[in-house]
This record gives C-alpha cells, structure tokens and sequence, in this order.
C-alpha cells in the first residue's frame, strides 16, 4: 500500500470535490500493478496498454462515486520520467482520478490542459511535505 495519509487525503479530496461543487460518495482506490492494470484496460475497455489510472464512474447528481484502478508500477516510472518525486506523482493520479468523476474530462481538444490546470491547482493545497518535496 502506497503512504498516503488516509484522513488527511480524505479531506483533501472532499475539498476538491466541493470545489466542482460535488460531495464524495463511495470512491474505492484500488492500487495495483501493470499487469493488473493492463487486464483492466483489456478486459474493459478494450485497450491494449498500461497507464497510470483508470476510473469507473459511479456518480450520482452531485454526490461522486467510482472505482480507481491505479497502477504503482506506472506511477513510480511516471515520477523517474518526469523528475518529479514519487508522492506528488501519487496524489497526482489520485486527483486526476476524483476529477474525472467531477466531470472533467482529458481526451478532447484542449481538455489535457485543463485537466493539468486542475491537477496543479488541487496539489497547491496540499503541503509541500506531503508531495515529497
């Protein structure tokens, strides 16, 4: 299991959701590895590739719901690739996740820029320790 500080990530995940207006339901975070994640990819989505996050969304009117399949391995070469320390990659991914299930998207013409603004703005609220830094 990754370190991440349950109440503590907690509240920062409630904070951004209220942010976008959304309250958290149940959101399940599932860590895992490539091989897992690449059987989730496959199986349903149809895609044959790793990656870091996939989200199921299960939200309700403004309550937020799913399940994240996250995968540690891709994480930690996501950090190596882009110098970026293994924690702040980890809450990265976690928050891209919750923001998808508030209704942003990144696979649309300029949708990835703002899914990154989103990213940067809900890691500005944590404290730099908590990010590796």
């Amino acid at each position: 299991m990754p370190a991440l500080p349950k109440a503590k990530t907690s509240a920062w995940v409630r904070q951004v959701a209220a942010s976008y207006g959304k309250r958290v339901g149940d959101v399940a975070y599932i860590f895992c590895n490539d091989d897992k994640i690449l059987e989730v990819n496959r199986q349903y989505l149809q895609h044959d590739y790793f990656t870091d996050i996939i989200t199921f969304d299960y939200t309700e009117g403004d309550r937020i719901g799913g399940d994240l399949f996250i995968s540690l391995d891709t994480v930690r070469s996501n950090a190596e690739l882009f110098g970026r320390p293994y924690a702040e990659e980890l809450h990265r991914v976690v928050i891209h996740g919750i923001l998808h299930l508030c209704g942003i998207n990144d696979k649309g013409p300029g949708e990835r820029e703002i899914m990154e603004e989103a990213e940067n703005q809900a890691l500005r609220l944590l404290p730099p320790d908590e990010l590796g830094g």
